[in-house]
């Protein structure tokens, strides 16, 4: 106890906390009563609760069964079982989710082929710029050996009748 005989507050979520856990714990044993409650009425009441399925066939409100993914053929045939609305059979549902699901796995695998080739494509040059690369590289070499050879035929020219220019004009009086 808190000094002074004062009591601390009790936290009133705890009740509330408890009263949800025992809320859930009932439910199933609820949705099971709810579910056969509804036999023989319309499919609009019986799948008012989620956890209920409406065998079309024999107008039976049945407890989905959680354990399985699709209803068993013995508790209802797939044509004829309505689950979430009633203006969809199970099989139509079974397939309209199929290719939704399959449209939204193309869409996403063709966007990542897109941003792979993308980024191969702006990493570096592609075969054909590093070919022209390469040709434009080779001319620019080819011109300068061709320049090069240009100037010394020009040079022996020169040098033949007399017009070489030495690299110093002055080193002929230095030798003198």
């Amino acid at each position: 106890m808190a000094s002074g005989g004062v009591r601390a507050p009790t936290p009133r979520w705890g009740l509330a906390l408890g009263g949800a856990a025992l809320l859930l714990l009932l439910l199933p044993a609820a949705t099971a009563q709810a579910c056969s409650q509804s036999t023989n009425r319309t499919c609009e009441e019986c799948l008012k609760n989620v956890s209920c399925l409406w065998c079309n066939t024999n107008k039976a409100c049945l407890d989905y069964p959680v354990a399985k993914i699709l209803p068993p053929g013995s508790l209802c045939q797939l044509s004829s079982a309505r689950w979430g609305v009633c203006w969809v059979n199970f099989e139509a549902l079974i397939v309209t989710m199929s290719v939704i699901g399959g449209t939204i796995l193309l869409g996403v695998a063709v966007c990542c082929c897109c941003c792979c080739c993308r980024r191969k494509r702006s990493r570096g040059p592609d075969k054909s710029e590093e070919k022209a690369m390469r040709e434009r590289e080779e001319r620019r070499v080819r011109q300068e050996e061709r320049r090069a050879e240009m100037k010394s035929r020009h040079d022996e020219i020169r040098r033949k009748y007399g017009l070489f220019k030495e690299e110093n004009p002055y080193a002929r009086f230095e030798n003198n």
